[in-house]
């Protein structure tokens, strides 16, 4: 009996040795050399920044693509890596009024305040309203006009201008300061809320919020009518006495409007690796792959290459994805298949990764949890003299399981600082809402999202690769992959116990 509880003994241990063994054999495939090869190219000047839209991030987006390529990971978009969407941004766009010869531009005297479509050049006759109120709408018929309106500082809203064109006007001019001065704030303040306005997924719809009416600057008045704002606003003081808006003789203009909404093609890369007996479950490991662009820094135009942000995260990902095809050519595959997703527009408000979770290419009910990972290449001030640690964000939130699998496996094999510093929901920063994993835990899917602080380059363009920490990015890397590990090859699915 004792030999066969030794021989038990030992089975059961160089077993798990083994077990062990070969996890990290492939954990310390997991190269400095590998990310720092990768990083170079994704954050160098040639991106340009990747930002959304742009040509660098067209040029990151090909090199993921490639990489994902040259390991045999399947392109899950019928057959394509790229899942493409449409995203929408909203700019000034072409729109001008003439009084005969006389051109006004947009944001000189004028200001469309609107996102609608003219579909070109419209000709209508101007009339004098008043203030718009039933009493001066008695005197003049506003059916197929355009009508001018002087107001109080208070603008109208938007409900009095739907009713002015229910009862037939075809545009509304409104001048409601009484100084250049004063309206050029105005209209500052208009073009400053069109932009370039931030992407979004939905398309505008056309005058849904926006009343569609041109701001004008008091000087209008005498080239429209040939009668200062004076004069019509005594007018309207007077009480429209003896028919005096009939006596303001009508304007001829032209004009047109512009909506802006310009389309913009972008892409989440994709690249899957088919598990063994479990293949229908899924994890997803992220990270976004652009950034801010070039911006203007008071020295010229500069290039924000974002080496940390998130161009370490990227990195990380192409190289999980890099060991697990590895292991999987080598007949040790995860057990459960997994989706390397690098996203687009993360920075114009998590765009990427949201429109994934909208439409899903596999089932968010067979999605057992999302790694996601957004900056780990550098150390923030409260760890410039720690041991190696990384930040360790909404583990717990969703799953009593995943926690404690991510606390075991980095136990085991890494051994790095676990800091929950910003796993507090109500943490000034509400990191927890801050990047792409948050779209997958609002459809109650677990998460982890690994994070190395808030440093001083932080979106800005000495964000360089020169100081990427190599050597803690890997060991943040090799945690993220032992957890990817467990979490693949257990037997039973974690579970979301947690609302």
């Amino acid at each position: 009996m004792r030999k066969i509880l030794v021989w038990f003994y030992l089975f059961v241990n160089v077993s798990g040795y083994a077990q062990n063994f070969e996890i990290q054999k492939y954990g310390t495939r997991i190269t400095a050399a590998d990310l720092k090869e990768n990083l170079a190219i994704l954050a160098s000047d040639a991106m340009e920044g990747r930002e959304t839209g742009k040509r660098g991030q067209k040029m990151a987006a090909a090199f993921i693509k490639a990489h994902f390529e040259e390991l045999g990971l399947k392109g899950p978009v019928n057959g394509d890596y790229y899942q493409v969407f449409d995203l929408y941004t909203t700019r000034p766009g072409e729109s001008y009024v003439k009084v005969g010869e006389q051109r006004f531009n947009n944001f000189t005297d004028i200001t469309y305040y609107g996102n609608n479509d003219s579909g070109g050049e419209i000709s209508l006759p101007l009339i004098f309203a008043g203030n718009g109120s039933e009493e001066a709408l008695r005197q003049v018929d506003i059916k197929d006009k355009a009508i001018f309106l002087l107001t109080g500082m208070n603008f109208p809203t938007n409900e009095s201008l739907r009713s002015l064109r229910e009862k037939g006007a075809k545009m509304i001019f409104i001048s409601h300061t009484e100084s250049k001065a004063d309206f050029n704030k105005v209209s500052n303040q208009i073009k400053s809320f069109y932009g370039p306005r931030d992407l979004t997924l939905r398309k505008p719809a056309d005058n849904a919020t926006l009343p569609g009416v041109f701001v004008v600057s008091p000087l209008m008045s005498e080239k429209f009518f040939g009668a200062s704002r004076e004069q019509l606003s005594k007018i309207i003081a007077d009480g429209y006495k003896k028919n005096a808006l009939k006596k303001i003789k009508q304007a001829d203009i032209k004009y047109r409007t512009s909506s802006g909404v310009k389309p913009i093609k972008s892409e989440n890369v994709l690249g899957f690796l088919e598990g063994s007996d479990k293949k229908d479950e899924l994890l997803i490991i992220t990270a976004h792959y652009d950034h801010v662009g070039i911006k203007p820094n008071g020295e010229g135009d500069r290039i924000h290459n974002g080496a940390d942000d998130d161009g370490s995260g990227t990195v990380a990902v192409m190289e999980l994805a890099k060991v697990f095809s590895q292991a999987k050519q080598d007949g040790k595959g995860p057990r459960r298949s997994i989706l390397f997703m690098l996203v687009t527009a993360e920075e114009k408000g998590l765009l990427g990764s949201d429109y994934y979770t909208q439409n899903p290419v596999f089932p968010l009910d067979k999605t057992v949890v999302n790694l996601n990972i957004d900056m780990i290449g550098r150390r923030d001030p409260q760890h410039s003299n720690s041991d190696p640690y990384v930040y360790i964000i909404g583990a717990d939130k969703l799953s009593t399981e995943l926690n404690e699998i991510s606390e075991a496996a980095n136990k085991k094999y890494t051994n790095l600082i676990f800091d929950y510093t910003y796993n507090d929901v109500n943490h000034p920063e509400r990191l927890y809402y801050r990047s792409d994993h948050w779209n997958f835990a609002r459809k109650n899917i677990p998460i982890i999202f690994y994070f190395d602080g808030i440093h001083e380059d932080y979106h800005k363009p000495s964000d360089e690769i020169e100081k990427i920490d190599f050597d803690l990015l890997t060991k943040r890397t090799q945690c993220i992959f032992y957890t990817a590990w467990e979490i693949a090859n257990r037997d039973e699915r974690i579970v979301s116990d947690k609302q």
